[in-house]
């Protein structure tokens, strides 16, 4: 997650994936011993294991997923994912589709995956998030990833994965989901309330995305102001709105809970599953 600014939304999507893994590798290693030295040793050794497992469980969901996706057709992802990115980039080999890739503001993980698939060959469009029901009516499945995997067998993602899958069921389109089985997590969400504390908001920058990137500051292709400082001034910076200190509130949750009833299938390292056989996956996980 490099190529990332450490503090923009992708980051506390990671904080999110790290406190499911935290619920089912270290709490559950400290009900197993509950001794503070030999809990750590035991933590270190699954990390270690974990790290092996996770490539192989990426090079198995591109293997099972890839299967679905048929010459000629149109899908549509949205944000940045490892291991979508390596199931599409691998079925590409074989078949030629194309890709219509939501852009993914504030952060544009998806205008940076969709040059990942425009270098790998695969003809990648790239649209507004706001454009995706209009997009969903030109495309044949949707495939995304996710940060977490619940127990009735929904996904914790990125945010605007909710209203994919009400776009896409509405249109009667399917939902693929793409994840390692190691994001599985004892959790129920029942709304977007539910979900954990994820970290605080990340700022909300009203950024031409196309043009500009966020590293640290807006840095453009276009000449802005800046103060004696050499701080940015952002009444310079095209599309960027400013709001008068507490004028208004800021709220820009990073990730959103998509409900079983929307997904498809999910593709993971144990194989092609459905919903609602998760909830017996984590059974044996946790046993």
């Amino acid at each position: 997650m490099s190529e990332f600014h450490s503090k923009s939304p992708q980051s506390i999507f990671c904080c999110a994936c790290l406190f499911l893994l935290h619920t089912r590798y270290v709490t559950r290693a400290y009900l197993e011993l509950p001794d503070f030295a030999a809990c750590i040793a035991q933590v270190l050794e699954r990390g270690e294991r974990f790290a092996g497992i996770s490539l192989a469980a990426r090079d198995r969901i591109a293997e099972v997923g890839q299967a679905f996706i048929q010459d000629g057709q149109t899908v549509l992802t949205h944000g940045w994912s490892r291991v979508v990115s390596n199931l599409l980039v691998k079925a590409a080999e074989h078949r030629h589709f194309s890709i219509v890739v939501l852009e993914g503001r504030p952060d544009a993980a998806g205008a940076k995956a969709a040059k990942v698939y425009a270098d790998a060959g695969i003809p990648t469009t790239v649209v507004l998030d706001s454009a995706m029901a209009y997009a969903m009516e030109s495309v044949d499945l949707v495939i995304v990833g996710a940060e977490g995997v619940v127990e009735n067998g929904g996904i914790v993602n990125k945010m605007g994965t909710y209203g994919l899958g009400i776009a896409a069921r509405e249109l009667g389109k399917p939902f693929y989901v793409a994840a390692e089985s190691y994001k599985f997590a004892r959790l129920y969400p029942l709304n977007q309330s539910d979900l954990p504390p994820m970290g605080p908001a990340a700022q909300l920058n009203f950024v031409d995305t196309a043009s500009w990137e966020m590293t640290g500051g807006l840095v453009g292709k276009a000449p802005v102001n800046t103060d004696e400082d050499g701080k940015v001034d952002a009444s310079s910076v095209p599309g960027v709105v400013q709001f008068k200190p507490n004028q208004i509130k800021v709220k820009n949750p990073p990730c959103d809970y998509t409900p079983a009833k929307y997904i498809t299938l999910l593709f993971t390292d144990l194989g092609v599953l459905t919903p609602s056989a998760v909830s017996d996956e984590l059974i044996r996980l946790y046993q």
